[in-house]
């Protein structure tokens, strides 16, 4: 059987791969090996902003994942776009640039998280960012994350003014001293590109002689001499192959994939490994357990004026402009995600601490896997940003190449339900604010005729979809059903880590990339400290 060797073995290039590759590398002295099971990043949609929708449900670089028929939900199997490629769902997501509040990093802490609150986290928010707007005591200019302004228009603009008029303050910066208030969204982009992991991070790096990046290389197990782990057996096209850990193995695969690893490896609940003729390394019964998501609803409107995403990709000759547009300066509507400007609102559960976003894109769809509406419309969407609800993943199977079960158990409490409603009362109350009269022709859906309380919530369980923010599966803690100490070790077993959000104790109240990113980033020095030690 062929081996690889290197002393810090990687799987899994999605955001937080690429940071620690990147940054373990930075030592000449170090080899590191990443191995990512999709393909090279070439796909150009992966980099094009609005390429999004030509990139989720692509198989060639998205896992199209489903859930196992959800609960209540009618028995909807939700899809979930993952990446599979360089940079993972980095490569696949909408690019907002989203810290969170500074209360979720204090309550990790509270927790017994030591080395995780908001004062111990900025510093590495700050060392990845290269934001346009320059450094201050919240924000660094001169890391690889590129975090850029988007352009204003007039739909985008109406929004900001029916918050205004609906009560909520309007704030230059979501990720500023206050949360709470509406405004245009920072996305990662770069003079036009996406900037995920991939192309901030891991491209440069790999000019380094002792990184080695293998794609189409996916792990079926870790590897285990006694309770240390010494290495990743991986498939790649027919072959099995090992990778051999000197120092240590970091799984970086994600909510979904790196407990399934963790659990063929025979590492997760004992009595889940023994229905599927896994033998036990590590009884760790929270592996897979404690996941959680964004759930969003959307209102969907037609609107008055042909100035949506819509009318430029059903009409040739402006989709012609916008591209010749793109193609030489890099800006218009190619050069931006589909969401523009946003809120975020403290419900009636929680004053002080927000936790409602609102989310508007000049787009109408009706789902990530449908096209685009053929008329002028544009959506706005609100989730519920710390649900109290918990699912799992978890193995349906011993053959390392049958997708993980996802059950995600969405409105399995009363308050997320009643707090789900009360989101999309939000989005109702601004759609009916004095600015936005002169573009809203009217709702498409649910539309007006679902009023009461439970005609909302069934209008959610019919439609609602995940923001595909998944976390916590892995997580880290002191309790008896935590799965990594503080420092991301895997409790019980030697030279094996977690890094990426599934180490999250708690979902934080905003978009998960950039707190993976700052995971990654803050690993790094862990475990650059554990090496040296």
């Amino acid at each position: 059987m062929t081996h690889y060797e290197a002393d810090v073995v990687i799987v899994g290039a999605g955001s937080a791969g690429c940071v620690l590759a990147a940054r373990l590398s930075e030592n000449p002295n170090l080899r590191v090996l990443l191995l990512e099971a999709g393909e090279t990043d070439r796909n150009i949609w992966l980099h094009v902003p609005s390429g999004l929708a030509k990139a989720v449900g692509n198989p060639r670089v998205d896992w199209c994942l489903k859930t196992e028929p959800v609960s209540g939900f009618d028995g909807r199997c939700m899809p979930y776009p993952r990446g599979k490629t360089l940079g993972g769902s980095g490569s696949l997501n909408g690019m907002l640039y989203i810290r969170g509040n500074r209360r979720d990093y204090d309550r990790w802490r509270d927790l017994g998280n030591e080395g995780w609150g908001w004062s111990d986290v900025l510093p590495y928010f700050r060392r990845a960012e290269a934001n346009v707007r320059g450094a201050d005591d919240l924000h660094g200019d001169s890391g690889p994350l590129a975090v850029s302004d988007i352009g204003h228009d007039k739909l985008a603009d109406a929004i900001l003014h029916a918050a205004a008029e609906a009560g909520y303050p309007q704030i230059a910066d979501f990720n500023g001293p206050t949360q709470e208030g509406a405004s245009y969204y920072q996305m990662m982009i770069r003079r036009g590109w996406r900037a995920c992991g991939a192309r901030a991070y891991l491209r440069p790096a790999m000019r380094r002689a002792n990184l080695q990046v293998l794609t189409s290389a996916q792990a079926t197990r870790v590897l285990f001499e006694g309770r240390r782990a010494a290495g990743v057996e991986f498939r790649r096209g027919a072959e099995t192959l090992r990778a051999i850990a000197k120092r240590e193995v970091v799984i970086a695969g994600g909510a979904f994939h790196s407990p399934h690893l963790l659990q063929l490896s025979g590492i997760g609940p004992a009595p889940l490994l023994g229905r599927h003729g896994i033998a036990v390394v590590a009884d760790l019964p929270g592996v897979g357990a404690n996941l959680q998501d964004h759930l969003q609803v959307r209102s969907l409107c037609r609107c008055t004026q042909p100035i949506t995403v819509n009318d430029v990709l059903n009409s040739p000759l402006r989709l012609a402009a916008e591209a010749a547009r793109y193609a030489l300066f890099g800006t218009g509507v190619l050069a931006w995600g589909a969401f523009r400007t946003g809120l975020f609102a403290c419900s009636s559960a929680s004053p002080g601490w927000p936790d409602l976003q609102v989310l508007f894109g000049p787009v109408g769809y009706k789902s990530v896997t449908e096209p685009f509406l053929p008329y002028s419309s544009f959506t706005l969407s609100v989730c519920l940003l710390r649900p109290t609800s918990r699912g799992r993943v978890e193995i349906g199977s011993s053959d390392p190449f049958a997708p993980p079960k996802i059950l995600p158990d969405f409105l399995s409490t009363e308050n997320d339900r009643m707090l789900m409603v009360e989101a999309f009362k939000l989005a109702r109350r601004l759609l009916a604010q004095p600015s936005l009269r002169a573009y809203v022709a009217g709702e498409i859906m649910p539309g007006l005729d679902c009023r009461s309380d439970a005609q909302i919530l069934d209008h959610v369980r019919k439609t609602a979809s995940t923001v595909h923010h998944p976390v916590g599966t892995c997580r880290m803690g002191t309790d008896d059903q935590s799965v990594l100490d503080t420092r991301l070790r895997v409790r019980g077993l030697g030279a094996l880590r977690v890094v990426d959000g599934s180490i999250m104790p708690h979902l934080v109240s905003g978009n998960t990339n950039a707190p993976i990113v700052m995971i990654a980033e803050k690993a790094s020095d862990l475990i650059r400290e554990d090496l040296r030690a």
